[in-house]
């Protein structure tokens, strides 16, 4: 393990802590510019996310109608009502985002299959990166307006679904997150800085509450008038 991944990983509550716990849950509120441009329209309303620490699923309650759920994992996502029957089902999901743009219409298994593998990373990380498979460096440091930042490249491995293979997060003089870089392969690869602020505790951990994803342009800055994503997090529980 990197340095710089070992005081990670004990600034955001320590990964000997994080391995006794299984779930994390929050209470999500999305909203942004990407949905809108996939022919969905952006839900209001709070939705509950649960992730598994060891392994990768996610559920999403609710989802689609007030009484779905969704069910994702990388090889399979589900819709189901609250009894456990299917409504929708797509195994491979990733193949079915083949040939996409950003412009691209989704179906509802398109947008659960993004919010489940989205949902899932942003939950676990950092701690994601001292999984097995994970290749972690540092790389150059980053300069934000007074503020330099390091840098942490992972590349994920095949069994993980997420945004990119190659993933950038930074952080900063606390070793806390500040913001997290991909291309959105399921959308065309387009390039994406993610800003998160307002970190808060639960459990003995520390999670952003606000997240912001803008497309990046060239030299690596946001371009602040295009706006693909926005999450407000709240109600962090770890869970044994």
């Amino acid at each position: 393990m990197s340095e710089l991944l070992d005081l990670v990983l004990r600034a955001h509550g320590g990964l000997d802590r994080w391995g006794k716990f299984n779930k994390v849950t929050a209470t999500i509120v999305a909203g942004g510019g990407l949905l809108p441009m996939k022919g969905l329209e952006v839900d209001p309303k709070p939705l509950e996310g649960t992730v598994t620490i060891h392994e990768e699923n996610t559920v999403i309650t609710p989802f689609g109608q007030s009484d779905w759920q969704m069910m994702f994992a990388p090889e399979r996502v589900v819709i189901q009502t609250a009894s456990g029957m299917a409504v929708q089902e797509r195994l491979n999901p990733r193949a079915a985002f083949a040939g996409h743009t950003l412009n691209t219409p989704w179906d509802l298994l398109h947008r659960a299959y993004f919010n489940g593998y989205a949902r899932w990373t942003y939950l676990t990380t950092p701690f994601l990166m001292a999984m097995p498979g994970f290749e972690v460096a540092e790389i150059a440091p980053w300069q934000e307006g007074a503020e330099r930042w390091r840098v942490l490249r992972a590349r994920f491995p095949d069994t993980i679904a997420s945004h990119s293979r190659e993933q950038d997060f930074y952080f900063g003089g606390d070793f806390l997150l500040r913001r997290h870089d991909y291309c959105l392969e399921i959308a065309g690869g387009i390039p994406v800085a993610q800003y998160v602020y307002d970190i808060v505790e639960a459990g003995g951990f520390r999670f952003p509450a606000t997240r912001r994803a803008y497309v990046r342009g060239p030299h690596l800055k946001a371009i602040r008038d295009l706006l693909l994503i926005s999450l407000d997090l709240s109600d962090f529980r770890v869970m044994s």
